[in-house]
């Protein structure tokens, strides 16, 4: 008679935690100002200013949008800010980087607000292997907050995680 197969892991206690879930959805946008300079380096105001008027900003209705500038130019801040004031009515979030930058404030902003009262000593795994651009601070970001109430931390998948921490002042 064949042994029956049992799966241990599904049979844990082991919390899974994937950042993944918590990917905002919505379009991604790098906006460059270089083409809003003269050859890309120089920013002329009253062109510049003109160029802001005249744009349309509702095509960025409901998009993340990272402000940069790819050249080596000065930009003064308060081309950034004049810029933000325009797409704020439209954007979802508008940060001054690169879209590394964008994700990382989105995760800041997601992970700062999270409830985590359901992993309290209990072993969780954090997912890794995410098929959305999930920034690398976002895992120490997770890490950090779970750590004080978790039994322990590991990181990977159930049947190869590394172990990062354990809690051997744990209640349980």
């Amino acid at each position: 008679m064949a042994e029956e197969i049992i799966n241990r892991v599904a049979n844990s206690k082991l919390e899974v935690f994937d950042l993944e879930d918590y990917y905002p959805q919505g379009k991604r946008i790098l906006f460059d100002i270089k083409d809003w300079l003269y050859e890309g380096f120089v920013l002329r105001e009253k062109d510049f200013r003109a160029l802001v008027k005249d744009h349309d900003w509702s095509q960025y209705q409901d998009t993340f949008v990272a402000l940069t500038c790819t050249t080596d130019a000065i930009v003064p801040d308060w081309a950034y800010m004049l810029l933000s004031i325009h797409l704020e009515p439209y954007t979802n979030t508008t940060v001054l980087g690169n879209l590394e930058t964008l994700e990382t404030s989105l995760y800041q902003e997601i992970i700062q607000n999270l409830d985590i009262t359901s992993y309290k000593d209990k072993p969780i795994i954090i997912k890794g292997c995410s098929k959305k651009p999930v920034p690398s601070s976002a895992y120490l970001m997770i890490t950090n907050k779970l750590k004080p109430i978790a039994k322990s931390i590991m990181f990977g998948e159930a049947c190869s995680a590394v172990p990062l921490f354990k809690n051997t002042l744990s209640s349980k």
